[in-house]
């Protein structure tokens, strides 16, 4: 196939440009998509459903290679590893929203692959992988309902930027990675320095024209390389499984739908459907009994499904009885743990987070390599870690490492509370988010845990930071939204749409959707009800600690940066670092030593960092003329001696200078070893000290 081409543009002066045909030919749909230089390769294949799968298995995978930015790995070994946090974001923004436009039923495995060819250092290639998976679908023979457009919105100076480049968004005050259908958005994911509802309302208007001009790319070159699609297979419930349990459960599924306490729901419906399943089991004898019990979970999942979705829209009642616009209890509380520097227990209903706020110093921040910036790694000072143990929804299974979902909800949470870190804070900071029970946005609850802990430990953060999550549910012309989702409005309803900030403006936000899209307008609404819900947990958050504390907690240590003469660094670290060790096996102190004479010291307590600081001082304080001293001889001569009065800082005690009579022998006055009063009286342009013994004496009256 020959290679085919479209180019189009994004704004004044800047061009996209996305081809296919002349690589990876064998995928069943294949592209290449370009800004500047760099490039991102995306690849579509599919293959069968298996025996007994009741879901879409979509797996979108992105990888970023070394060699694209012409650099060699870091490490032992020479060859990429596991995916990194910032791959393992990229496939999520990926794949969120591609899942909402295949069809209901369609399970064959999908496999969409992206990854980075060339890396210029000017342009992030993630939004590059969004439209290529895009455009690799729309090209395949598979029944992908797009295309869809993908974007980056930064805000330099007030003005809004379609994909600005890397060192534009250092100076953004918005990062809005938007993704949707012509006047639909479908996912967007991002953060902002405080800004309004109606500027993030803005950028997403700004970015839904540049999505309209990207669909149309798509498909005009779908018209010229596209192959035809094929009628997918539908793994659908036989409609004889469906009367027959509608029949059954008539009466009873709208009680069991609608009990409050989400134990107390799921173990009646599990009682419900054991009985449906024995009821029935003798009207299909020609099932086998694994395909039975797949057909009735799927039946009764749509049963649920529709049951709560009908009482929602039709009496705006909720499963657990609340209002459509009302936020379920809240707790918070500071102080919970003894040994920790900072903690905070936030519960909102029957979800639950425990965040631990741990402060350290420099070698504590977490490094990255940087493949597509310019090669430097980077290192974040402030991060959240999400963690989601299979207890905190009553469950069992496999403990593992972190996955995606966690990796994820850690992302939004600690981009969302970044925003209020002072920036000379001298502390690296970490926040440990442990769920303690899940049943609704427990990233949400982790960003409030984070707030409460953060002032607890004494981090003066510039405001406090909370988050909840708006969900919707739809059908015909109605369009309901819902304060505060629990999880069966999330797993049920159309949209989990997350927004955290503080009482001045947004910090962070996500937005999931199960539909093809929505209107701009709609989500507007939400991001309304959002901001309501979070002005009321402020005030809870508020309520129990008003503002951090006023020291950092009693339990961290301290941490102290001080200035030297970088000339001087030399004598603090000594001879093969001797001085320094001495100082920090003493004292059991860190100390990091800058090029620039800025030197951190972190000590367990106050007393050690005092005494650190003297030890420190004393090495690198620079001698004042007029200025007693009491110093060390280090070497005698027939002329004077020479005293060391600082730590690798000595001056010429000459002998005329020893006494206030006639000295006929140094070794009179003193020997090597000896201690000695000093007074500096001169130090000339080359730095030579000139001491006296004699002018010491006098002014202490000895």
């Amino acid at each position: 196939m020959s290679e085919q081409k479209v180019v189009f543009q994004l704004d004044a002066g800047r061009t996209m440009e996305i081809s296919t045909g002349k690589m990876a030919n064998l995928a069943n749909g294949s592209c290449l998509v370009r800004l500047g230089d760099t490039i991102v390769i995306s690849a579509a294949c599919s293959g069968p459903a298996r025996p007994g799968t009741d879901f879409f298995p979509l797996q979108v995978d992105y990888r970023e290679k070394y060699s694209a930015a012409g650099r060699f790995p870091g490490g032992y070994i020479k060859r990429e590893g596991r995916p990194s946090e910032k791959e393992i974001l990229t496939c999520r923004v990926t794949d969120r929203p591609l899942r909402p436009l295949f069809p209901d039923g369609f399970y064959d495995e999908v496999q969409v692959y992206g990854m980075l060819l060339s890396a210029d250092g000017v342009n992030e290639p993630d939004v590059l992988s969004m439209l290529g998976a895009s455009t690799a679908l729309v090209l395949s023979d598979l029944p992908f309902q797009g295309p869809i457009g993908a974007v980056r919105v930064g805000k330099v100076g007030g003005k809004l930027i379609a994909n600005p480049t890397i060192a534009e968004m250092a100076e953004s005050t918005i990062d809005l990675i938007y993704a949707g259908l012509p006047d639909k958005v479908i996912m967007i994911e991002g953060e902002a320095n405080e800004c309004q509802e109606d500027e993030l309302a803005e950028a997403m208007y700004f970015a839904n024209e540049i999505v309209k001009v990207q669909c149309a790319a798509q498909l005009e070159l779908a018209a010229k390389a596209g192959k035809t699609k094929k009628t997918p297979k539908l793994y659908l419930v036989p409609p004889e499984i469906t009367a027959g349990l509608h029949a059954f459960c008539s009466g009873k599924i709208e009680e069991v739908c609608l009990i409050p306490g989400k134990n107390d729901r799921m173990q009646a419906m599990d009682e419900l459907l054991e009985a449906a399943m024995l009821t029935m089991r003798g009207d299909f004898p020609g099932m086998s009994d694994d395909a039975f019990g797949l057909e009735m979970h799927k039946a009764f999942d749509d049963l649920v499904r529709t049951t709560t979705r009908n009482a929602i829209l039709e009496k705006q009642f909720r499963p657990d009885g609340r209002g459509i616009d009302e936020i379920r209890p809240l707790s918070a509380e500071v102080g919970v743990l003894p040994i920790v520097h900072g903690s905070g227990l936030f519960s909102r209903g029957e979800t639950q987070a425990l965040v631990v706020a741990t402060l350290g110093n420099e070698k504590d921040s977490q490094e990255y390599d940087n493949i597509t910036g310019d090669g430097t790694p980077f290192s974040k000072r402030f991060y959240l870690q999400y963690n989601f143990p299979n207890y905190s929804v009553g469950e069992v299974g496999r403990i593992t490492g972190p996955g995606r979902r966690e990796i994820g909800h850690g992302d939004l949470a600690e981009r969302s509370v970044s925003k209020v870190i002072p920036k000379d804070f001298p502390y690296v900071i970490r926040c440990v988010s442990e769920v303690m029970s899940s049943n609704g946005s427990t990233s949400m609850a982790s960003v409030c845990g984070a707030t409460l802990a953060l002032m607890d430990a004494g981090v003066p953060i510039k405001s406090p930071v909370a988050g909840i999550s708006c969900g919707l549910v739809t059908g015909g012309d109605q369009a309901l939204l819902l304060t505060d989702i629990i999880g069966a409005e999330d797993h049920f309803g159309d949209m989990d749409f997350k927004v955290c900030g503080t009482k001045a403006g947004i910090t962070g936000f996500q937005l999931d959707l199960k539909l093809p899209g929505i209107s701009i307008d709609l989500l507007c609404q939400g991001m309304e009800r959002n901001r309501l819900a979070r002005y009321k947990i402020l005030d809870t958050l508020t309520a129990c600690i008003a503002e951090p504390r006023a020291e950092i907690s009693e339990r961290a240590p301290r941490l102290e940066t001080i200035v030297i003469n970088p000339a001087k660094i030399g004598a603090l670290i000594g001879p093969g670092g001797k001085n320094i060790k001495a100082i920090t096996e003493e004292t059991q102190s860190s100390i990091d030593v800058d090029d620039d004479g800025n030197v951190k010291i972190m000590s367990p307590n106050k007393e050690l960092l005092e005494k650190a600081k003297e030890r420190v001082l004393g090495c690198t304080a620079e001698a004042e003329i007029g200025k007693i001293y009491r110093g060390k001889v280090v070497t005698v001569r027939d002329f004077g001696a020479f005293v060391e009065i600082l730590p690798g800082l000595d001056g010429l005690l000459h002998i005329s200078e020893m006494a206030d009579y006639r000295v006929r022998e140094v070794r009179d006055i003193c020997q090597e070893g000896d201690f000695v009063t000093v007074k500096v009286i001169d130090i000339d342009q080359s730095g030579k000290i000139r001491l006296s013994r004699k002018a010491a004496l006098k002014e202490l009256g000895e």
